[in-house]
């Protein structure tokens, strides 16, 4: 087994736990999941049905990652959630450079950094 494999799939694990807590967060309290994230109200106001939209999104994505820690073969799987996360994070960095953010440093550290790992924990070593 490669020596990396066992690191990927624990990062894919604790990413995928809490990706699928927050999608599960967006799903049961919409209102307050939107209240709790600082400089959201800065996208602009409050759509229940859009917050559950991607509650579903991050909710199956995640599981996706929480998949290929179980069993790394599942990695087809993972990299289409990943593909979600850096999709999404694609139009954070598009905001941050065009001064659309409330909060840059969140948009960094809870969207891309996250996706960035999940991408990097999706992609299977030799072995999987």
């Amino acid at each position: 087994m490669n020596k990396l494999e066992p690191i990927k799939r624990v990062a894919a694990g604790l990413l995928g736990l809490g990706g699928a807590a927050n999608g599960v967060f967006m799903l049961a309290a919409p209102a307050l999941w939107y209240d709790s994230v600082p400089g959201l109200a800065h996208t602009g106001p409050f759509n229940a049905h859009f917050v559950s939209d991607i509650g579903v999104a991050y909710l199956v994505a995640n599981l996706a990652l929480l998949a290929r820690a179980c069993r790394p073969r599942y990695w087809p799987a993972a990299i289409a959630g990943a593909a979600f996360m850096c999709g999404h994070a694609m139009i954070h960095v598009l905001d941050i450079a065009m001064q659309r953010t409330g909060n840059a440093s969140v948009d960094a550290w809870l969207v891309i950094v996250p996706a960035l790992l999940a991408a990097w924990a999706a992609t299977p070593t030799k072995e999987a």
